[in-house]
């Protein structure tokens, strides 16, 4: 045995290179397993010893060129191809032979549903009769529910008629002044003020001086619409002279004009139009144009005017600014310094 043993060792050496490992049964080439090297019950060779020390080298080193191929370099050549032949596909591969399953497409984002299809004017009266009795003697979740539905009912198509029952409008504002109910609230005004029956029964409930005490308070897009509503009530006698009246009104339109967007400029220069130009006979625009601080108004519509706005309210600006600097330049011919 000691003998055989250099001949082993030179071919498990060049099975250490994945030659001789190929040559098992599972190679799709070889139709018999190979005979093993040596016998279970045969001492282990020098080069297969457990101590951990790296074997000897050997003095036949591989020549750097051969002019042809050696029987082990065809051999090991043939079982690395064969080995190569158990690879499998990838499963992005162009030629699988099976076709892929699609990926699951991204689920959509969720729709609002459609709005309801407008009531009849029976139905809205039953709707305006049940919604005043929930927000006169109801509980605060039964208040906001009577909100949503409102909302629901009114928003999508704002019905001409019948006219909003009194003590509907006045349950609309006193939720002005409720947080939780604030934005329901001027989307239902809004839309109740597009009729001019509504903008009377409005005014009388108190929603222009409510508009005018809650403005600073709203959130952005619910200031836009309470201030949108204010312009509509204005275009009435009542509205305009209720707006007059109040002390606030000129301050909080001109800090509306410096905080909100193009828009809510635009309604706050509408409001501040109809209180100096419309509203009123000859007599009482000009008393609103005296008692009012016409340097500051004129001052904060310029910015507005600078900044962004809307056409119609560069128009209603435009047209304020007129109406504020004839009296100015009056009061400056009749004091030259």
């Amino acid at each position: 045995m000691k003998a055989q043993h250099p001949k082993i060792k030179t071919q498990l050496f060049s099975c250490g290179f994945f030659r001789h490992c190929t040559r098992t049964v599972l190679s799709p080439t070889t139709p018999h397993p190979p005979p093993l090297p040596f016998s279970s019950t045969d001492p282990l060779p020098p080069s297969l010893s457990l101590d951990s020390s790296p074997p000897a080298p050997t003095q036949h080193d591989p020549p750097t060129h051969h002019p042809s191929k050696p029987e082990s370099e065809s051999s090991s050549s043939s079982t690395s191809q064969s080995f190569t032949q158990w690879k499998f596909a990838l499963p992005d591969s162009p030629i699988l032979p099976y076709p892929q399953p699609e990926p699951d497409p991204k689920p959509e984002p969720k729709s609002k549903p459609p709005p309801p299809p407008p009531i009849s004017s029976t139905h809205l009266q039953e709707l305006f009769h049940v919604a005043e009795l929930q927000l006169s003697v109801g509980s605060h979740p039964e208040q906001l529910a009577a909100l949503q539905l409102l909302e629901r009912s009114l928003v999508p198509y704002p019905p001409p008629d019948p006219v909003c029952p009194p003590e509907l409008m006045r349950g609309l504002v006193r939720n002005l002044k409720n947080k939780a109910g604030a934005k329901a609230a001027t989307k239902i005004l809004l839309a109740l003020c597009l009729a001019e029956g509504n903008r009377h029964v409005a005014v009388e409930a108190g929603a222009a001086a409510a508009v005018v005490e809650t403005a600073l308070e709203l959130e952005a897009a619910s200031a836009e619409r309470a201030l949108a509503a204010l312009e509509l009530m204005c275009t009435v006698a009542e509205g305009a002279a209720a707006v007059r009246a109040h002390a606030l009104a000129v301050p909080i339109m001109v800090m509306m004009m410096g905080r909100t967007s193009a828009r809510g400029k635009e309604y706050a220069i509408g409001v501040l139009a109809v209180i100096y130009i419309g509203g009123y006979g000859e007599e009482d625009a000009a008393e609103a144009v005296a008692a009012a601080p016409a340097e500051e108004v004129a001052r904060a519509v310029e910015l507005a005017l600078k900044g962004d706005c809307s056409g119609r309210g560069r128009r209603k600006g435009a047209q304020l600014l007129k109406a504020l600097q004839e009296p100015l330049q009056e009061r400056e011919n009749l004091d030259p310094k």
